[in-house]
């Protein structure tokens, strides 16, 4: 299997998701410093989680509409509405015109959507690929996005202060090409039915939408492992980055003196870099396994790196458990979105996606109470306490992959026929 192999509405999403994400990187990891800029610190706080909500409600909006009405149909409006956002944005920082409240409602705008088009994107992806694709197909785009991200970070830090701008005319100059990349070369993947419904109706067809995915037992149980596990990886940036600050003295590395912060901005670059040379790699390999023992073995792997790291402060021993974990989570991600695609039914699968969308911000909640709770126990505690977290969404994933294994042989079988 070869990326020219794919679909071309495959090829074409990931050569956009890579642009898009490469040139976004360069601004909204920043735009928290542009708000508490304008607007203070305590009401920047207010406005950033304001926008993070909006963009979980219109999430399961999005989800439905897109199996209501069609992939590329929502895609297109989604995008249409992030290119004018954007060119907002430009004018409202321009040399001759600067209006931070308007740049915040368009931030909100692009947070809408993310949410309408989210499900969107990753339903296509499953209707226009095959299973055995699907590996190959998740650890490019894993690659490509990480990729694109740190680059796109990196370039940011040093143009985002000075050419704010100019970064805004390139963020819209790549909106505009996306909305024609979808206009023109993106084929539509699903055609629900044509029954008409008022608005009215479809506000109930939402709930009812949403009440059939938490009927689906082997779904819930999935996302909520997927929560115990995903929250890991948020935690170096929360807890462990505090706990480094912290407990981590000057240590010594070759000619570099390094302290916990130094020490956090390490293991996050040594994260990307060999997510990034790593990723293509395992996605040969993981087909010489099993599905449930990748999981499953990679899962434990990428808890253990973490559970060290979140009591250690030897510098050699966190990096080699940043290798050990990485190499877990490099073989896990795309084992685990192949058994995501397998589960949903065909008329459903954007509202699959957009509840499965959760685990990040579930994720995120977790690792923000582990923060609250390490204020009152040790850092053994600490470390117990999220090893047991990690070991129980391992656990989830042993239990429920014999189930998953079916669905996704199902799956197949519906679709050879």
């Amino acid at each position: 299997m070869r990326f020219r192999d794919f679909h071309q509405n495959i090829k074409i999403r990931i050569i956009e998701s890579f642009i898009s994400r490469f040139v976004g990187s360069m601004i909204f990891p920043f735009m928290a410093i542009y708000l508490s800029h304008h607007f203070g610190i305590k009401l920047a706080g207010i406005l950033l989680l304001i926008n993070v909500l909006v963009g979980i409600c219109l999430n399961f909006v999005g989800g439905y509409f897109a199996d209501q009405f069609g992939r590329r149909k929502i895609m297109l409006f989604a995008e249409l509405l992030r290119f004018l956002a954007f060119f907002t944005m430009m004018i409202c920082n321009s040399p001759w015109f600067t209006s931070a409240v308007i740049t915040f409602f368009m931030m909100t705008v692009n947070s809408v959507c993310w949410a309408l088009a989210g499900p969107a994107n990753q339903a296509m992806l499953i209707d226009v690929s095959t299973p055995d694709q699907r590996k190959l197909m998740y650890s490019i785009m894993y690659w490509a996005n990480n990729l694109s991200i740190a680059i796109g970070g990196i370039i940011g830090a040093f143009l985002y202060k000075d050419y704010l701008f100019e970064l805004f005319i390139v963020l819209s100059v790549v909106a505009a090409v996306v909305v024609m990349l979808i206009a023109l070369f993106i084929d539509e993947s699903y055609k629900p039915d044509k029954s008409k419904h008022r608005p009215s109706e479809h506000v109930l067809r939402i709930f009812s939408s949403y009440k059939r995915v938490l009927t689906d037992r082997l779904f819930v149980w999935f996302v909520i492992a997927g929560v115990l596990v995903m929250s890991m990886e948020f935690q170096l940036t929360n807890y462990i980055g505090i706990r480094l600050s912290d407990e981590m003295g000057t240590q010594q590395l070759l000619h570099w003196e390094i302290d916990g912060v130094k020490m956090m901005g390490f293991l996050r670059s040594e994260n990307t870099i060999l997510v990034a040379l790593m990723a293509l790699f395992v996605a040969k390999v993981t087909g010489r396994f099993k599905d449930r023992s990748t999981l499953v073995v990679s899962c434990f792997f990428f808890t253990l790196g973490y559970a060290v790291i979140a009591y250690s402060n030897n510098i050699w021993l966190l990096f080699i458990m940043m290798i050990i974990l990485t190499i877990g989570e490099v073989f896990r991600v795309p084992v685990e979105q192949s058994y995501m695609a397998a589960i949903p039914p065909d008329d459903a699968r954007s509202s699959y996606m957009a509840f499965n969308g959760l685990k990040f911000n579930l994720g995120m909640l977790i690792s923000s109470l582990t923060v609250t709770i390490s204020a009152y126990v040790s850092s053994l505690v600490m470390a117990i306490i999220l090893t047991m977290i990690g070991l129980l969404g391992t656990t989830i994933y042993f239990l429920i992959t014999p189930q998953l294994d079916k669905r996704k042989a199902e799956a197949e079988l519906r679709q050879a026929s």
